[in-house]
């Protein structure tokens, strides 16, 4: 009797324990569902909805003294790409560089100070709007995966336009990664790169950002990136800028901050070794995952013009 009492409540326990395995679970699924949505998708100012506010700005290229022509890049009927288009001094070009911002970031908000120096450095310069920030069109994020679409498309605008050569593509964060995977998946040529801060595997970066909020990364790091991928239809898990970089076969500078808690020196590394053709990397020493050209003007000029001398 007492045998049969005992085996009955081994049974309720273990029914007990899956369902409260089975309750963890959808939870936990439910969080990494909602949270990969918020992640990649963006508000508009004034609606109310789960997403990061859009990112825009109210500056302009004119604030900074540059004269400008805002254009678009057609994607389809309903898809565009805003662009603003900032002529070298005097109208006098040594090329065309093509500026892409990192995740939650745009044109307006990224790459102005960048611009600055480049026009100086005497460049044409084509800041472009990624689908679903600034004044483009959509309202989500893709973390570089569509995105290397737009840097394909951006490009071969700026060569049917009859831009000056040559054609140097510059990307902060996840514009670097989108400028990597636009080389290695969409077949582009540019005729060399500047890559900002860049990460080596979208898995890993999102670890790396559960850590900084002390969220225990796994499961929820794997998580998040397979809900994202459901959602965007991709696979976030072979999103990995330093396999890209295998393909990379033009002149390429890395930029990296020694402080970047989000990618390490190890990381940057590894994506260096990985770059084909002739190659620079300069560490920022005391800084971490920042905009460098504000942290550091000088040096960052300095590396930029000695590089582009070779191109």
């Amino acid at each position: 009797m007492q045998l049969l009492k005992s085996f009955r409540l081994g049974r309720k326990s273990k029914k007990r324990f899956f369902q409260v395995v089975m309750v963890v679970f959808l939870f936990l699924n439910g969080l990494s569902y909602l949270g990969a949505y918020a992640l990649t998708h963006f508000s508009s100012p004034g609606h109310v909805g789960l997403g990061l506010p859009r990112p825009n700005s109210s500056r302009l290229p004119s604030d900074i003294g540059l004269e400008y022509v805002t254009q678009r890049i057609s994607i389809n009927q309903t898809e565009w790409l805003e662009t603003w288009f900032i002529p070298a001094q005097h109208h006098v070009s040594t090329g065309t560089v093509l500026l892409f911002p990192g995740n939650g970031g745009s044109k307006a908000k990224q790459l102005l100070a960048p611009t600055k120096v480049f026009h100086r450095l005497g460049y044409d310069t084509l800041l472009i709007d990624f689908r679903g920030v600034g004044a483009s069109s959509g309202n989500t994020t893709t973390l570089g995966i569509r995105e290397a679409k737009d840097v394909a498309l951006a490009l071969s605008y700026a060569q049917h336009s009859n831009l000056q050569r040559p054609f140097v593509l510059y990307g902060v964060s996840m514009g670097s990664a989108a400028i990597l995977k636009a080389i290695a998946h969409e077949k582009i040529n540019p005729d060399a790169v500047i890559l900002e801060l860049p990460f080596a595997r979208l898995l890993d970066a999102v670890r790396s950002r559960l850590r900084a909020i002390r969220v225990p990364t796994f499961p929820m790091a794997e998580m998040l990136v397979f809900w994202g991928s459901i959602q965007h239809r991709f696979n976030g898990f072979t999103h990995n800028p330093v396999t890209y970089a295998k393909q990379v076969r033009c002149p390429a500078l890395l930029l990296h901050g020694k402080l970047d808690k989000w990618t390490t020196v190890a990381e940057i590394n590894q994506i260096f070794q990985n770059l084909n053709g002739s190659k620079e990397l300069t560490i920022f020493p005391n800084t971490g995952h920042s905009l460098l050209v504000t942290v550091d003007k000088e040096h960052w000029q300095r590396s930029v013009d000695q590089f582009l001398k070779g191109v």
